[in-house]
C-alpha cells in the first residue's frame, strides 16, 4: 500500500514539476518576444528620428533643388513647373464662376458668386463626388465622362439668382492635381499620374481638351478659363483673403508645394518674364529625395513595389496615402518576425494600402485607458480580436513616430520654401509677415501631425522668426482658388479691355 502512495507522490511531483517548466518556458518565449517587439519597434525609432540639424539640412537640400530646378529643365527631382499665373486675386474678381477640383479619389464641383472688392465671395455651393476603384485604372474616356457627367447634374441645381449673365457661356477654373507642365493659363500636358492613378492614354497630352470633349459629350456648354495645381488654387485662394500669402502647402492623399517668385529669378528660357513681376512656381515637391531623408526599409520596399518606383519619395513619407500603409508594413513585420499577433500572421495584415491613415489617426489619437478605439480598428481592417492593453501601446507609439517623422519633414520643406524666398531670417527694419496658405485632410483633420509640424517648424525658425511666419488653414482653397483664376481670366474681362 504504501509503494502505491509513493508512486502517486512521485507521479504528482512530476506533473508540478512539469507544469512548472511549461510556465517557465511560456514566460521565457513571451520574454524573447518582447524582447524581439522592442528591438525592432526601438530600430524603427531610431531609423526615423528627424532631430534639428537633419531637419535643416533636409530644408537646405530642398531650397538648392529649388534653384536648381528653376535654373535649367531636368536640372532637378523638382519640376518647378511655370503655373502662367501672374495676376492673383485682387478682390475685384466679380460674376458667377465655376470650379471642378480633381485631387484624388474625390472631386469636387463648386459655384461660386462673387462680387467684388465690397462683398468678396457672396455665395458658394459644391457637391463632392467619389471616383470608382475602377476609374482610376481604366480609360481617360471612362474617367472624363463620368466626372463631366457629376458636373451636369451640378449645373441643373443652379437656383435663382446663380446663372450666369445673359448671353455669357460659363467659365470653370478646374484644379488638376497631378503633375502638368502648362503651355497657358488654360492648357497643359499631364507628365505623370501619382496618388495611385494609372491611365496612360493621358500621359502626353492636354488635361483641359480631355475635360471639353467629355463636357461636349454631356451637352455642358462650359468653357475652361483656368488649368491650375490645387496648390496654385490654394494660394490663389489664400492670396484673396490675405495679401501677405506668399506660398501654399497641401497635405492631404498626396502633398505638394507652390510660391510667389519674383520675375527676376526667373531665368529667360521659361519664356517672357511676367508683366506684374511675379509668377507662381507649382514645384511638385512630393518628387523631392534627399540623402538626408530617414528612410526605412519599410519605405525601401513601399516604393520598390509601387507603380512608380523611385518618383515621389517624399510623398511616400508624408502624404495621407501612405502613412497608414508604412504603419501596415511595421506591423507585419512585428507579426511575422516576433508574433505579436500570435502564433500566426493575421492574413488581412498582408494586404497592401488595408490600413488607411484615417484608420491610423484614429487609433493615435485614442486616449481612452484600455485603447478601446485601438481594438476596435484592428479588429474592423485586420480581424483580430483579444490584443492585450501592451501590444495596443506599442501600436499607438509606432503611429506617433510614422506621423512624428511625417510632419517634421513638412516642416522642413516648408522652411526650403521659405529660405528660397529669404524670408527664415529676420532683416534689419523688416517685420512683415509671410503668410503660408495651407489645406488638405491630413493637415485639417490629423491633429497630432498638423501641432507637431507646427512645432518643428517653430523650433526650426527660432522663436523671432518664427512670430513672422503664419500657417494659416485655407479650406477647400483650392476650389475657391480656381474660381477666383476663372474669374481673373474670363474670356469677357479680356474682351472688355480690349474694347
Amino acid at each position: 500500500m504504501k509503494k502505491v502512495v509513493v508512486v502517486a507522490a512521485v507521479v504528482g511531483a512530476a506533473v508540478v514539476c512539469g507544469g512548472a517548466a511549461y510556465v517557465v518556458r511560456e514566460r521565457m518565449r513571451k520574454s524573447n518576444k518582447w524582447a524581439k517587439v522592442m528591438s525592432i519597434v526601438k530600430e524603427l525609432d531610431d531609423k526615423c528620428s528627424t532631430p534639428l540639424g537633419k531637419l535643416r539640412q533636409v530644408a537646405d537640400a530642398m531650397a538648392v533643388e529649388m534653384h536648381a530646378g528653376l535654373a535649367s529643365e531636368g536640372g532637378s527631382k523638382l519640376k518647378m513647373l511655370i503655373s502662367y499665373v501672374d495676376n492673383l486675386p485682387t478682390g475685384d474678381e466679380n460674376g458667377l464662376f465655376y470650379a471642378l477640383d480633381l485631387g484624388g479619389t474625390n472631386f469636387r464641383v463648386l459655384r461660386v458668386k462673387l462680387g467684388g472688392k465690397e462683398k468678396g465671395v457672396v455665395q458658394q455651393e459644391f457637391e463632392e463626388v467619389s471616383i470608382p476603384p475602377e476609374l482610376i485604372d481604366g480609360t481617360s474616356e471612362q474617367l472624363f465622362d463620368y466626372i463631366a457627367e457629376a458636373l451636369a447634374k451640378f449645373v441643373a441645381t443652379e437656383s435663382e439668382g446663380l446663372h450666369p449673365e445673359p448671353n455669357k457661356q460659363r467659365e470653370l477654373g478646374f484644379t488638376f492635381s497631378f503633375p502638368v507642365k502648362q503651355t497657358s493659363i488654360a492648357s497643359g500636358t499631364l507628365i505623370r499620374w501619382t496618388k495611385g492613378f494609372n491611365i496612360e492614354d493621358v500621359v502626353g497630352e492636354d488635361v483641359v481638351a480631355h475635360l471639353s470633349k467629355a463636357m461636349q459629350r454631356k451637352g455642358i456648354d462650359m468653357r475652361v478659363t483656368a488649368l491650375v495645381n490645387d496648390t496654385v488654387g490654394t494660394l490663389a485662394g489664400g492670396r484673396f483673403y490675405n495679401k501677405d500669402v506668399i506660398a501654399a502647402v497641401i497635405l492631404g492623399t498626396g502633398t505638394n508645394g507652390a510660391y510667389v517668385e519674383r520675375a527676376s529669378a526667373i531665368p529667360k528660357w521659361h519664356g517672357p518674364l511676367p508683366k506684374s513681376g511675379e509668377m507662381v512656381i507649382n514645384m511638385e515637391w512630393g518628387n523631392f529625395r534627399s540623402s538626408h531623408l530617414p528612410l526605412t526599409e519599410y519605405d525601401i520596399a513601399l516604393d520598390e513595389e509601387s507603380l512608380n518606383p523611385g518618383e515621389q519619395i517624399y510623398e511616400k513619407m508624408i502624404s495621407g496615402l501612405y502613412l497608414g500603409e508604412v504603419v501596415r508594413r511595421v506591423l507585419c513585420k512585428l507579426a511575422e518576425e516576433a508574433s505579436f499577433f500570435g502564433d500566426t500572421a493575421p492574413s488581412k495584415l498582408k494586404t497592401p494600402f488595408v490600413l488607411s491613415t484615417p484608420a491610423m489617426s484614429a487609433m493615435h489619437h485614442d486616449t481612452s485607458p484600455d485603447l478601446k478605439d485601438v481594438a476596435s480598428k484592428l479588429k474592423d481592417v485586420f480581424g483580430i480580436s483579444n490584443t492585450s492593453l501592451k501590444t495596443r501601446k506599442v501600436i499607438v507609439d509606432i503611429c506617433d513616430i510614422i506621423a512624428s517623422r511625417g510632419a517634421c519633414l513638412s516642416a522642413a520643406g516648408i522652411l526650403g520654401i521659405l529660405k528660397k524666398l529669404g524670408r527664415d531670417t529676420l532683416k534689419t527694419g523688416e517685420n512683415q509677415k509671410s503668410v503660408i496658405a495651407l489645406d488638405g485632410g491630413l493637415f485639417e483633420h490629423y491633429t497630432k501631425f498638423r501641432d507637431c509640424m507646427e512645432d518643428a517648424l517653430k523650433e526650426l525658425l527660432g522663436d523671432e522668426v518664427s512670430e513672422t511666419i503664419v500657417i494659416e488653414h485655407s479650406n477647400d482653397g483650392s476650389g475657391i482658388g480656381a474660381a477666383l483664376l476663372a474669374a481673373s481670366h474670363s474670356q469677357y474681362l479680356v474682351d472688355d479691355e480690349s474694347s
